[in-house]
């Protein structure tokens, strides 16, 4: 889920194609396997962190990405399109932006076509082994029975009141806030890297989270749901298709704008 928070060392070289494509992928990955267990742990059967609640999803999400960012230094751990699209957007107004870095570097990676479809395609197939890693890990609890709505949700996001435009509007929200964030903290001497990025998912979660879960990372829901729908869950239930498009429309929206405001307001 975020940005720029490692940048390439000064005398450090370009990464390769394979390397920007598994840094992002395995960082991705790392983030839902922890992110989806903390979830699996908080909801299935006879899991001995059942009922732990909000905060502990909301802690152990932020935790989630203070790993992924790391596993994924090379590229500046994005982990979230939203954050490569933040990005693009950036370079726009201020071409030194680069994928992996605030300004142009030895070892930035540019903002170009090649690169940015490689960042976000690895981030939804890493999105994708994370989730079904996490079904492997908890295989027996899930062939438990319960509300298939708790299976699901393990995987994905959805809304307490469903209203799409207005579960939209929250994920844009959410998703502006952490936006802003990445990049006044990229453009600051005050920057305390992956930690500050933990800190800002939890307070996103325990402010903004109610409405709709947070996704505020299209990987992070679509992936895990395509997994869900795929894996031979039993109980399953549906893949809630219906909502499925909010957490990708909204944060990308949200993306865009945060960075608009941000380059216009604030840079």
């Amino acid at each position: 889920m975020l940005s720029t928070l490692l940048p390439a060392a000064a005398d450090a070289t370009a990464p390769t194609t394979g390397q920007i494509f598994w840094s992002e992928f395995l960082g991705t990955a790392v983030l839902l396997l922890l992110g989806g267990g903390v979830v699996a742990t908080n909801l299935l059967p006879k899991s001995k962190g059942k009922g732990g609640g909000w905060l502990l999803i909301n802690w152990g999400w932020g935790l989630a990405v203070f790993a992924g960012v790391y596993v994924a230094f090379r590229t500046g751990g994005h982990l979230n399109p939203a954050v490569t699209i933040a990005k693009v957007v950036g370079n726009m107004f201020d071409p030194s932006v680069t994928l992996n870095g605030p300004a142009v570097e030895a070892g930035g990676i540019p903002v170009n076509g090649t690169n940015v479809a490689i960042y976000i395609v690895a981030q939804f197939l890493g999105a994708f082994v994370g989730a079904i890693l996490c079904w492997l890990t908890f295989k027996k609890h899930f062939d438990e029975d319960c509300d298939p709505a708790l299976k699901l949700g393990v995987f994905s996001t959805g809304p307490e009141i469903r209203s799409y435009g207005w579960n939209c509007l929250t994920e844009a929200i959410g998703t502006a806030v952490l936006i802003l964030w990445v990049f006044v903290s990229g453009y600051t001497e005050t920057a305390i890297g992956p930690l500050g990025v933990a800190l800002i998912i939890v307070v996103i979660g325990n402010s903004l989270g109610g409405p709709t879960g947070y996704a505020i990372n299209p990987a992070r829901d679509l992936g895990p749901r395509i997994a869900h729908a795929i894996l031979p869950i039993k109980g399953k239930g549906g893949s809630d298709w219906g909502y499925s498009w909010v957490p990708v429309v909204g944060p990308i929206i949200g993306a865009i704008v945060g960075t608009v405001i941000y380059f216009l307001a604030l840079a």
